[in-house]
Parts: C-alpha cells; structure tokens; sequence
C-alpha cells in the first residue's frame, strides 16, 4: 500500500472514530431512556410486577392483555379516547388550514398574527389547562359571557355531558396554531407558476384550491392527521389538571386510566399492557390514514 493511501485511510478512520465519539451521548441516551423503557416495559407486561413488592413477581404470559379487554373501565377509557381523537382531529386540521391559507398572502401584520397563533403551542400544556379551568369555572368569564346573553351557563367541568367537549374545545383551541405553521410550510412548496397558469385558463379560485392545493397538500395532510392522532390518544396533562378523569369517568382516557393502575395501584405490568393495546391501536389508525390518503411510500 502506498504512503498517501495508508494516510487517508489512517484519516478515514479517525473520522469515523470522531464521530462515533461526538454521538455517543445521543446513543447512549437513546439506549437508555428509549430502547430499553420500551423493551423492559413490553417485557413487564407479561408478568404480575408490582415495585412494592418486585420478589412477587409471576409470569402471567396474555393474562394482563385479557385482563385488560374484560376490563369495562378500559373500554370506557378508550371510548373517551377516540371521541376525543375524531371529535378534535377534524376541527383542528380545518381550522389550522383556514388559518394557514388567511396568513400564506402578504399584508401588514401578518408575522404577528402568525406569532399569535403560535403562541399556544409554546405555552406549558399545565399553564393553558389552568387558564382553561379557570375560564370554565362557575364565576368565570364564559359562564358570565353566557349569562349576559340570558341563558343559564353549564356546568363546563363538573357536567359528565359537557366535561369531555370543554377539553376537546381547549385543545382545538390550543393546537391549531402549530399544524397552522405545518400547513403553511406546505403551502410555501407548491409552485406559484401552476396557479398562474390555471388563472389564466380561467379557473376560480375555489377551483384552484381544489385542484392545486389540495392534492399538493396530500403529504402534508398525512403528516398532521399521523402527528394529531398520536398527540390526541396520548391526551392525559389536560385531563389530570382539569378534570382528573372526572365527573363519573366522563374524562377517564386511556393514558390516563394507565397512568392511574401504574403509579395510584403499582400494577406496572398491567399498566404496560395498555400502554402496547395503545402502541397497536396507534399504528393501525396511522396505517389506515395513509391507505384513506391513497399515499405510497418511496420505491426503491
């Protein structure tokens, strides 16, 4: 082997050896608080565990997964769960595309009504859930709002009838100004060029928007149903801090009804077999959000 050979592949490799250096914090975190959580969590749900008592351990193999579709509280749980997720997901992504189509034009203050918008999506999840309860009290100004207009105000959060809509009412409040910011990166990519064009063939702007920017906006529709969907199955910070699954269970969602059998009752090994019920219910609705999209994935 010649000189420079043996010095860029002496090169090479204290590259190689560099950068494998510079991403083994990343790694390790990566190891540790995801890869192992997730495969020690999946091995736990096959077994009775309790950390009060970690030697009473017993192999129970399906029986936490059986256990939990028998389980009427779990049901409850995921009904809330997906009326939360179909009762939000079509308000929030309509109304994040109407925002993103009002702010794409250009006109004085459009970066502070973006920012605006945005704002909620920075907010603490605990801060908004306060200033939300605080607003559904019964003093406080939506029940005064409705008072001034001669009604009787509900009972926002403590009515098992109102209790789940007023979460789901906040968080499409809440989320929209974040899959706004998607949209309008979306709307960023599609070539003004075709919309010149069509204008000049004479076609409306309604018909446009169908025919352009709707279909343009196929990929990043898939990428906010896929990412509302996950969030919205994962409700629970809303629910602990306003309503703590109450009144009658009305709120009660599936993580939080987990969280409850695994830090309130320390049936970690049944609290898991919830967690993958969820995990196996969120690649489902995911896989058929993309069939419903008519999307593929890249060919090779």
């Amino acid at each position: 082997m010649s000189a420079p050979a043996a010095v860029t592949r002496k090169h090479r490799h204290r590259v190689e050896a560099s950068t494998w250096i510079l991403l083994s914090p990343w790694i390790l975190a990566l190891l540790f608080f995801g890869v192992y959580p997730f495969g020690f969590s999946f091995v736990l749900s096959f077994f009775d565990y309790s950390p009060l008592a970690p030697d009473a351990a017993r192999f129970l193999g399906f029986g936490n997964y059986a256990e939990a579709l028998r389980d009427p509280l779990f049901w409850k749980a995921l009904g809330n769960t997906l009326l939360f997720v179909f009762g939000t997901i079509p308000f929030t992504t309509g109304l994040a595309l109407l925002l993103a189509l009002a702010l794409d034009g250009a006109f004085r203050g459009r970066d502070l009504y973006r920012a605006g918008f945005f704002l909620p999506t920075v907010v603490s999840v605990v801060v908004i859930s306060l200033v939300w309860k605080g607003l559904y009290s019964p003093e406080g100004p939506l029940s005064w709002l409705v008072r001034a207009f001669g009604f009787t105000p509900p009972q926002w959060l403590l009515n098992e009838h109102t209790a789940l809509p007023s979460i789901m009412a906040m968080d499409v409040w809440a989320a929209s100004g974040y899959y706004m910011i998607i949209f309008l990166a979306g709307l960023k990519g599609i070539p003004v060029d075709l919309y010149e064009a069509a204008a000049l063939e004479g076609a409306t702007r309604m018909q446009r928007f169908r025919h352009i920017t709707l279909p343009l906006l196929a990929p990043t529709f898939l990428f906010v149903l896929i990412v509302n969907s996950i969030r919205s199955l994962q409700i629970f910070t809303e629910v602990f801090v306003m309503t703590r699954g109450g009144p009658l269970q009305s709120t009660l969602t599936s993580v939080f009804y987990l969280y409850e059998q695994a830090f309130y009752k320390f049936r970690l090994g049944y609290a898991s077999s919830i967690a993958y019920l969820l995990f196996a219910l969120t690649l489902v609705l995911a896989w058929l959000q993309v069939k419903w999209l008519k999307l593929e994935g890249p060919k090779s």
